[in-house]
């Protein structure tokens, strides 16, 4: 369970550095699945060489989307307690996920995702109530680019333009001597609000390093996305009266798979 401490820092600074939330055995498991997407050819690179269509020759900005599709464990995740307990402390009961990413950053090629903020795509009236999830796969810092936010700038409008550099992306211009880079070991992770700026940066050293991105949302303002947009269409309920632990949506309750599915992936 978070502290007031942390909670209040989370609504004062629109963001939460969590090091360690997951242990060595969850950390191997998450790296096996990125292991896997990889192998399996799930991964798209979505960069661009500045015209927002053309591929890169060589540089790579791979996405995999959804994850709950693509991966029994990633659909579990949500559902794990201390995920759930934590997620709803920050953005109060009841919470729904209503999207789930990662980022993969090729060893010596890969290329950052720009400046954006999630209330861009979202657009919720108080982007307090909504948080992404970012989990460090792999071992992130400055040197292989690893997610950087804007302090206390969500209370902004933040305006966004098309991102020549992905092939559907928004981008925003920020100062990056405001950021601050959330260097961790594998296994930590960083809750922000929608309206908080991020970006993660190139990665040029010798090992990959991956991201997983879950949006949850309190679910109070749920009709007002699905009134405005796209998003939201595949959400699953995670906490409150009108969860089922994602029978409906995935035909099996996910609550308690999360230990099941780390097993069967570390005893491979």
């Amino acid at each position: 369970m978070l502290t007031l401490d942390q909670i209040a820092h989370f609504r004062h600074e629109g963001f939460l550095v969590c090091e360690h939330f997951f242990d060595d055995r969850e950390v191997n498991a998450l790296q096996a699945e990125v292991e896997r997407f990889i192998a399996q050819g799930l991964a798209r690179n979505v960069a661009t060489a500045g015209d927002g269509a053309s591929p890169t020759a060589g540089a790579q900005n791979l996405q995999v989307m959804p994850l709950d599709q693509n991966s029994p464990l990633f659909r579990a995740l949500p559902f794990h307690p201390r995920v759930a307990a934590t997620v709803s402390q920050l953005i109060g009961d009841p919470i729904v996920k209503i999207l789930d990413q990662m980022f993969i950053k090729p060893a010596r090629s890969g290329l950052p995702t720009n400046w954006h903020t999630d209330n861009a795509y979202f657009c919720i009236d108080d982007p307090l109530r909504g948080t992404a999830m970012w989990i460090a796969i792999h071992d992130a810092n400055r040197e292989n680019g690893t997610l950087k936010v804007i302090p206390r700038a969500f209370g902004t409008e933040h305006k966004h333009h098309r991102d020549p550099d992905s092939d559907h992306h928004i981008r925003m211009e920020a100062a990056e001597d405001d950021a601050f880079h959330c260097e961790m070991a594998a296994g930590g992770v960083v809750f922000f609000c929608y309206g908080t700026p991020h970006a993660t940066g190139p990665n040029p050293t010798d090992a990959t390093r991956a991201g997983a991105g879950i949006h949850f949302l309190n679910a109070d303002y749920l009709p007002g996305l699905l009134r405005t947009g796209t998003h939201g269409k595949a959400h699953v309920a995670v906490t409150g009266e009108e969860t089922d632990g994602g029978t409906t949506r995935y035909g099996q309750d996910q609550r308690g798979a999360w230990d099941r599915e780390v097993e069967r992936l570390i005893s491979r």
